[in-house]
Order: C-alpha cells, then sequence, then structure tokens
C-alpha cells in the first residue's frame, strides 16, 4: 500500500484527551515518512486545533468531527453530521480508523466514502476488508497498537517514541508567568494532582505528602492542572503550606500545551495520576512516577518504565521509593 499515491488520507481520532493525541504520534509519524507528499487531515474534536498547530510536519489540517451516534466523545448534532457525511463523500484515497476497536468507529469511518478504509476491529464483529483491519488487542500499549497497523499498511515505524515541538516562544511564555521567572532547569519537580475522571485522582494528603518529601530534597514544588482542577491543586497547596513547604508554585490554569511542555522539560521529576500530563512527560523524556488508580497501565503506562515508573494502586511508601531512586540517579542519566 505504501508504494501507492495516497494523495488525500483521513485519519479518524476523535477522542479528547491530550494523551488520546499523543499516543497516535509514533503511528503518524510512520504515516508521514511512507506518504510525504500526502495531504493528511485528522478528523477530531474542535479542541484539538492546538495539537494540530503543534504538528504541521505530520498533520496538514483538522476537519472537526460532528459527532456519531454511539460515540459519548461529542453530543451527536444529526443536520450537522448529514451535512458533513455528504461534503466528504469521495474526497479522501484513505481513511484510517485509529479511533478505536468497536464496529461503531469503522462504521462512522465507513460512511465517510473514502476509496480505501483501514484499521482494526473486534473479533467476532464486523471487518470491512481483512487486508486492510487487524484484529484488536487486548492490553497492548496503545502507542504501539496503532503503530503496528501502519507497518501492516506498509508504512515502517519510525520509532516508537512520543515527540512534542517545544518552540522558543514556548520557554519566553513560560517565563513570563507570574513566579515562573526563578525556575532554573533541574531545580524544580512537578506535581500534577488532577485527571479527567474523578476515580483516578490519588488524593491530595497524598500529593502533600509528596510534595513534602521533594522539598526535604530542595527542589521547589510546583502545581500544575486546568482550571477545572483548582479545587484539586488547591486542597494539595494548602496541605503543603500546612506542612511548612515552602515557595509552592500554583500554576494551576495558567499553562497551555505550550507552556506546560516547556515547563516539564525543565523539570527534574513529575509526579502525576494516569492522566495526559503523563504522555507530555514522556515525550518530553521528563523523568516520572505515575499512579495508576483505574487504568489498565499495561495499556497507558509510558513505553519507557526506566524513565518513567509506575505505581498502581493507593501505596505512596511505593510512590515516595520510587520517586527517591529516580532522584538518587544522574539528572544525564534519566534525560
Amino acid at each position: 500500500m505504501a508504494e501507492q499515491s495516497r494523495k488525500r488520507v483521513v485519519v479518524f481520532r476523535a477522542l479528547p484527551g491530550l494523551g488520546d493525541l499523543l499516543c497516535v504520534v509514533p503511528a503518524l509519524r510512520a504515516l508521514r515518512a511512507g506518504e510525504p507528499d500526502a495531504e493528511i487531515t485528522l478528523l477530531g474534536l474542535p479542541q484539538a486545533a492546538a495539537f494540530v498547530a503543534r504538528f504541521p510536519h505530520l498533520i496538514d489540517r483538522l476537519l472537526p468531527f460532528p459527532g456519531f451516534p454511539g460515540l459519548p466523545e461529542q453530543p451527536v448534532r444529526n443536520p450537522e453530521l448529514l451535512a458533513f457525511l455528504a461534503g466528504v463523500q469521495g474526497q479522501y484515497d484513505l481513511a484510517l480508523q485509529l479511533h478505536g476497536n468497536g464496529p461503531i468507529s469503522n462504521m462512522a469511518v465507513a460512511l465517510l466514502g473514502a476509496r480505501q478504509m483501514a484499521g482494526r476491529f473486534l473479533p467476532g464483529q464486523w471487518c470491512p476488508d481483512p487486508g486492510y483491519f487487524l484484529p484488536s488487542e487486548d492490553n497492548a500499549p496503545e502507542p504501539l497498537v496503532w503503530l503496528r497497523l501502519m507497518e501492516f499498511l506498509g508504512y515502517p515505524s519510525q520509532g516508537e517514541a512520543l515527540e512534542f515541538p517545544i518552540h522558543e516562544e514556548d520557554r519566553a511564555a513560560l517565563r513570563a508567568l507570574p513566579g515562573a521567572e526563578v525556575l532554573t532547569p533541574g531545580s524544580y519537580a512537578v506535581l500534577h494532582p488532577g485527571a479527567s475522571r474523578a476515580e483516578h485522582r490519588w488524593m491530595p494528603q497524598r500529593f502533600a505528602a509528596v510534595g513534602e518529601r521533594l522539598a526535604e530534597r530542595h527542589l521547589r514544588v510546583v502545581l500544575t492542572g486546568t482550571a477545572q482542577e483548582a479545587e484539586v491543586t488547591g486542597a494539595v497547596g494548602e496541605l503543603l503550606r500546612g506542612l511548612g513547604v515552602p515557595e509552592v508554585l500554583d500554576l494551576t490554569g495558567q499553562t497551555n500545551l505550550g507552556t506546560l511542555a516547556a515547563l516539564l522539560a525543565g523539570a527534574r521529576l513529575l509526579v502525576c495520576n494516569d492522566t495526559g500530563v503523563s504522555h507530555l512527560a514522556a515525550a518530553t523524556r521528563t523523568p516520572s512516577v505515575v499512579v495508576f488508580l483505574g487504568a489498565d497501565p499495561a495499556r497507558w503506562a509510558p513505553l519507557d518504565r526506566d524513565r518513567h515508573r509506575i505505581v498502581v494502586g493507593d501505596d505512596l511508601g511505593a510512590v515516595l521509593a520510587e520517586m527517591d531512586a529516580q532522584l538518587e540517579r544522574e539528572p544525564h542519566l534519566v534525560r
């Protein structure tokens, strides 16, 4: 397939999380290497615009997804969906389903009317084309799932690592944030106590205990999170103040993708829940300790288990031990 000219390719990945998008970067890199002259469109949620703008070498444009019956990521707007489907008929040479493994996502891609479609299917369910669809794998790492699909389609891997380009304007914007001007590379650690799902959040008291240990190791503690997570980060900050931890910098709601990546790139360590910032740390090669409370680490943990340590369950002692082990190593050995 890779030898054929694919002038227009649409990639369906309409999942809401940053990690959901970062995990398909290796697949997109393989696709671009195999189709250097193709126009590659991401069919995704509107909020993916910032992600698409960050990867012009992999994605040419974003096509906002209007929702589809049975897919929970976005409410279905039937008039818009019908107009959308009518407008895309025959527009694409190849439609890649990188959204999921079920018959609903395959049906959505089939209705795009591309000349060829490819993806994964759930064994026992509808397989649109055995020559272009692979059966889904249970408990396989998410980046490798889609990278294997690319290889099956004739696009050799260009590496398994995630990536996230950081620009000088990102670093300048970070330095301009109140209090961030004092941050120097390797002098601070980041705590990210939020997560999109409440059941995936480790307790604030645990993060505060981690922050206390970091302060004992002479690292400034930086709190991050979205504006919607201010209550969670605020609780951790209050606990840290009660423990006498000095100079905690709370950047909740003040970072965008670029400034957050720049912040992580200079951090000595990240401690977080299983959420998008974990994948951003993998992309910036920032050492991390990730707490898994609900999701499957076999699927969602970073691939590099040396640079990124995982702890499954509510075990403060295990997190502190992994964190201490990371901090005992020379920074250049984990970068």
